[in-house]
């Protein structure tokens, strides 16, 4: 099964998203668009894991203190295109203690450098200069509210993401 630890966003903020994409179709740029009910921010990919138990064990172990996310800037990696986080330190620290409780459990994890994005169009194609294309990204903060275990599969119209457990932050 393919796991992965992600924030999950309010219908609001995944409603921003879709008005990012929508101006970003009026642009006249094509691809794969994310779902608005797949938008996420991933804080460690796993990847084919079948121990979803010991996974949720592990980030049971993780002190988070509740903190704010907000969106914040556009960029891409190759034909992706993203939605940005503002930097942010809690996000930071927890990211880091996420990654310290799977490599303590000897969970495998993409140790990639952390890049805060919310991912919106894959393969994306388009004519014309991409420098002449203006995209806004909503200004929107949420409260995080705790972290999510994930299952990621591929269904006959793109992938399908599933909660398949949730961790709280605590105030302490």
């Amino acid at each position: 099964m393919r796991l992965f630890i992600a924030i999950q966003f309010p219908d609001r903020i995944k409603k921003a998203l879709s008005y990012l994409q929508q101006d970003m179709k009026d642009c006249g740029i094509k691809g794969n668009y994310s779902k608005e009910e797949n938008f996420h921010l991933t804080l460690a990919f796993i990847g084919e894991y079948n121990d979803p138990e010991t996974v949720m064990d592990a980030l049971e172990t993780v002190s988070i203190k509740p903190f704010n996310i907000e969106l914040e800037g556009f960029g891409n990696f190759s034909d992706i295109y993203w939605a940005g986080i503002k930097e942010n330190e809690e996000l930071r620290k927890c990211v880091k203690r996420v990654r310290h409780a799977l490599a303590d459990n000897d969970i495998p994890f993409d140790r990639k450098k952390f890049n805060p994005h919310i991912t919106v169009l894959r393969k994306a194609v388009f004519a014309g200069n991409p420098d002449s294309f203006k995209i806004y990204v909503p200004d929107e903060e949420m409260r995080v509210e705790g972290i999510s275990l994930m299952r990621s599969d591929r269904g006959k119209n793109g992938m399908i993401y599933t909660e398949i457990g949730f961790v709280p932050v605590e105030d302490f």
